[in-house]
């Protein structure tokens, strides 16, 4: 163990985009278990575009964060203290923990995590709440059938990746967006997108998504928003279904663009636009979680990681997020795990 525990803090609240000094890193004695608590330490911690949510002062699904409060994040992390039944030293857990070399959490907290299935760390990403959040976004809020074609903004990302294979899997003509050529050879190649737009070198996305939706976009899995998503609008197929999941090009304007303007399309095209939050399935997380496991171990899902090395380097881990740096899911890895 570590003699102290290192914790980011926020210090500041960013106006528009963040910058590292919105974060402060500050060390403190490694926390004590009470009872039917453990302290686990972190090994895979991961960054997500929702965090930037929790920067602001506004009402959100996610709580915002206090300015001087500890971050919070999903953490694999091991047991190296337990004063619980539940657990023991050891043991690999899941849990939304801290920002931090070592956390203390309540043993209802946490969830094990096999680490005979896979990498640990994909219980932070294809395994964990990116994977489910595709899993029921696209199944069942994007209600995908044989034949459908299926556009995906953020396809290179955690949960746009999935969303395409599952999409595949179902049957259906897929399109990912992505910004970088590496991303759309990857969508094309590995993963098996049938087509996929680099909107970076784009200059006409709307007639870019018709070409290669020449029969309309059955189902939008939109992770972005902004642009991609009018030239998503203006292509919809009749009784298309649009999944609202992330709108990350909008996440750090300080002013929101004025908006939506694209709903007269979905008078003519009579569809259908619903948000989605992985937590309303919590119920059904086991039925995601084999699934998944079965895709990822069969080979019908690929999978890939960012891996930023360092406690130390959280921040930029998630600064880069904003800039379309990481392919796959961005998680930080902030100590060495040896399988027992």
């Amino acid at each position: 163990m570590r003699e102290t525990n290192r914790q980011w803090v926020l210090a500041e609240r960013p106006a528009g985009r963040p910058t590292v000094e919105c974060f402060d890193l500050v060390e403190e004695a490694v926390p004590d278990p009470g009872p039917r608590e453990v302290l686990v330490r972190t090994r895979y911690m991961s960054v997500d575009p929702y965090m930037r949510g929790r920067m602001r002062d506004a009402d959100s699904y996610a709580e915002p964060w206090d300015v001087g409060e500890v971050m919070h994040a999903g953490v694999v992390g091991e047991v190296v203290e337990s004063n619980s039944p539940k657990w023991d030293a050891g043991d690999v857990v899941n849990g939304n923990l801290r920002w931090a070399d070592y956390a203390v959490a309540d043993e209802d907290q946490l969830v094990a995590v096999d680490p005979e299935r896979a990498p640990i760390s994909t219980a932070l990403g294809v395994l964990g709440m990116p994977g489910r959040t595709a899993y029921f976004g696209l199944l069942d809020v994007g209600e995908p059938k044989p034949g459908d074609t299926v556009l995906v903004s953020g396809a290179a990302g955690a949960v746009g990746s999935v969303v395409g294979q599952i999409a595949k899997h179902a049957g259906c003509r897929v399109v990912g967006v992505a910004g970088a050529d590496e991303k759309v050879h990857w969508l094309t190649g590995e993963l098996g997108f049938d087509e996929a737009i680099n909107y970076d070198t784009t200059e006409n996305l709307r007639a870019a998504v018709a070409a290669a939706c020449p029969d309309g976009v059955d189902v939008y899995y939109d992770n972005v928003g902004g642009p991609i998503t009018d030239a998503a609008f203006a292509n919809l197929a009749v009784r298309a279904r649009v999944v609202v999941c992330g709108q990350i090009s909008l996440y750090n304007a300080e002013e929101r663009p004025t908006g939506p303007r694209q709903l007269g399309e979905l008078i003519t095209k009579r569809a259908r636009v619903e948000g989605v939050l992985v937590r309303d399935y919590v119920e059904r997380y086991e039925e995601a979680n084999e699934r998944l496991a079965r895709w990822v171990g069969d080979g019908t899902v690929q999978y890939r990681e960012t891996v930023t090395e360092g406690l130390e380097n959280a921040p930029d881990a998630f600064l880069g997020l904003f800039d379309g740096v990481n392919v796959g899911k961005q998680v930080v890895k902030v100590s060495e795990y040896e399988p027992g």
